[in-house]
């Protein structure tokens, strides 16, 4: 890692350079330059409406579906930019997994929420579904919890199950990255804390990136920390040295409390 938490080619694997996002008129996201390393978490932080969501979006273009957005500048995948014309959408949204801020399991089974993504992309199998399944909620450190009750309805699960859950159905598409949306905001502390667990075990095979308020759960996580403030990067850094020794007063200021 070199200076500002910025890394090395070959283990980048998210990159913006001079990213700038328009809702319209409405400037967003201001010529945001960043990298985020491969296999490990990176966090980004900032107040409300300060643009961390926007960014994340802007790596499975998620945006893509918000009618005037528009944006410059170059954001890569693995070095791929994936903003060129002729991307594969359907694709790059199964490398680019994402979770969002509210669970949405499917009103399915459970085991029918885990297998959709595979049997849309074609595999019929059935024991490679069960091994998908398995693998899948066993990632998400689920597996346990919901073995026996596989034909039950995702719906009656409790709101950290769900979103294990949709950690699960995120990961059955086999992706090489995970974007979570505050994926723990509405969670009691109990469910916060398994979410966390499974997320620190993922990191040993998948690149993840999360947007949180809770700034002890950046600092608990994330091995690299963006600090975001008015469609700005104010601030990216090693977690430790974000939160002992940030570089810029701003920084020091959201992360004692002083606003946001």
């Amino acid at each position: 890692m070199t200076e500002h938490g910025m890394t090395t080619t070959g283990d980048i694997a998210l990159a913006a350079e001079g990213v700038h996002l328009y809702y319209g008129q409405v400037e967003a996201l201001k010529g945001v330059t960043m990298t985020m390393p491969r296999r490990r978490i990176t966090a980004l932080i900032g107040p409300s409406g300060c643009g961390k969501s926007t960014f994340l979006r802007c790596f499975n273009r998620m945006n893509d579906v918000i009618e005037g957005v528009s944006v410059d500048g170059v954001l890569t995948v693995d070095g791929e930019d994936i903003y060129r014309p002729e991307v594969d959408l359907e694709r790059l949204r199964k490398r680019v997994g994402m979770v969002f801020q509210k669970s949405n399991p499917f009103p399915m089974s459970i085991r029918d929420n885990i297998t959709f993504g595979p049997r849309m992309a074609g595999i019929s199998d059935r024991a490679r579904l069960a091994e998908i399944l398995e693998r899948s909620l066993k990632q998400a450190d689920l597996l346990g919890e919901v073995k026996d009750r596989l034909e039950d309805s995702a719906l009656d699960l409790s709101g950290g199950q769900q979103q294990r859950l949709c950690i699960a159905r995120a990961l059955a598409n086999e992706p090489e990255i995970l974007l979570l949306d505050e994926p723990a905001s509405a969670l009691d502390p109990i469910s916060t804390a398994k979410i966390e667990e499974t997320l620190l075990q993922l990191k040993e095979r998948y690149t993840i990136v999360i947007v949180t308020h809770n700034l002890q759960q950046a600092a608990r996580i994330a091995d690299i920390t963006a600090f975001f403030m008015l469609g700005e990067l104010v601030e990216l850094a090693p977690t430790e040295v974000m939160f002992t020794k940030p570089g810029k007063k701003l920084t020091e200021d959201y992360i004692t409390g002083r606003f946001g």
